[in-house]
């Protein structure tokens, strides 16, 4: 067993500038990757991240686009190959959650969450597989939730598009595995972010079986894992990172 070196390599993540995303970049650079941090408004703290990742030795850029727009996201991955010749992993991170009980759903509300939550990460995965099926190597990493998988009251379409990258992820598995482009997803529970901030903490951190809340590099070591040749044999995957609360 050796460690994890994916130098030489360039990584793309998503929603980078907080939260698992930001977590995800600092692993990935840590590791021996260029990073892509994106972001679509939180100029400021992705450029934190960058700082951050640069400061310990690593390299990182940022870049600006909305996952929700086919357009920025085609040119922010020509970008992307025209300055470094190659593209390696792409992790989907950029997310968005607005709850509310079903019947006080809103259009625009379910507009927003399947465009940025389902539309984002096809889009980017589109774009990415040209170039990774060109290389004939790639690994792709999608985040979806335990409520992709269980439902929760007040997240109807929240869960409706994380269930819907999960069989998106399984499709492009199939379809990208015969050219060695890996496709994985991890669905994480309860996390601390800015997301989950504001709920009684320590009484769901009773009902986990690990009894606390995850936090965001927790499940980046897990996305590190699947953007590794550790996990070489491993694709089409829903790898739970939930501290048993789905169990």
């Amino acid at each position: 067993m050796t460690g994890i070196d994916l130098s030489g390599q360039v990584a793309l993540v998503t929603g980078a500038s907080r939260g698992i995303g930001a977590a995800t970049a600092r692993a990935l650079a840590a590791a021996g990757a260029h990073v892509v941090v994106n972001y679509k408004a939180s100029a400021d703290r992705a450029k934190a991240v960058v700082d951050a990742i640069r400061s310990a030795g690593g390299s990182a850029e940022a870049a600006c686009f909305d996952v929700s727009q086919e357009n920025e996201v085609a040119k922010a991955f020509e970008t992307v190959m025209a300055c470094h010749g190659r593209l390696d992993i792409l992790v989907n991170n950029a997310g968005v959650s607005k709850d509310a009980l079903f019947l006080r759903v809103r259009p625009e509300m379910v507009n927003e969450m399947v465009d940025v939550n389902l539309k984002g990460p096809f889009f980017c995965t589109f774009h990415a597989a040209r170039y990774m099926i060109k290389q004939r190597r790639g690994k792709i990493v999608t985040v979806s939730s335990i409520v992709g998988l269980g439902g929760n009251p007040g997240q109807t379409v929240y869960a409706t598009t994380k269930a819907g990258l999960i069989g998106m992820t399984k499709s492009f598995a199939k379809e990208l595995g015969p050219r060695g482009v890996r496709v994985n997803a991890v669905a994480p529970g309860l996390v601390d972010t800015e997301m989950t901030r504001g709920i009684d903490r320590e009484t769901i951190a009773n009902g986990i079986p690990l009894r606390k809340i995850g936090s965001p590099d927790e499940v980046a070591g897990v996305i590190l894992f699947l953007c590794s040749d550790l996990s070489a044999y491993v694709t089409g995957q829903v790898v739970v990172v939930d501290g048993g609360l789905y169990t």
